[in-house]
């Protein structure tokens, strides 16, 4: 089964997107800002991380970065989630090492086929 980490401080959104996942038998963890998703993916080791960019603690961004400067977690597909829906911040998520971004309100088919693509290497 696909493990799918998100990173998200907004409790409706984590909830809405860990039924939905749920509900599609992928596996759901979660954390509220980036500092606990940088130590949540390094202990479950998801397949596919879901990563908002604006976060406390730690930013998306940042995150970001921290996982893919760790050997452990670089490979592991970060897909950015964000109400920022312009190429600068496309531009930015990728820069940062996003492997994918889905703007919110979340398109759950598409942000469906871009997990099973990233999952599946």
């Amino acid at each position: 089964m696909t493990k799918i980490l998100i990173v998200e401080d907004n409790e409706m959104n984590l909830d809405m997107l860990t039924r939905r996942l749920t509900r599609k038998g992928f596996v759901v963890v979660s954390a509220g800002d980036g500092a606990a998703g940088v130590a949540m993916c390094q202990q479950e080791a998801p397949d596919v991380v879901l990563m908002d960019m604006s976060l406390p603690v730690m930013d998306g961004w940042t995150a970001t970065r921290t996982l893919k400067a760790d050997a452990a977690t670089a490979a592991i597909p970060v897909v950015a989630l964000t109400a920022h829906a312009m190429q600068a911040d496309r531009d930015k998520a990728m820069e940062a090492g996003c492997d994918a971004f889905a703007t919110k309100p979340i398109d759950l088919p598409d942000l469906l086929s871009t997990i099973e693509r990233l999952a599946s290497g």
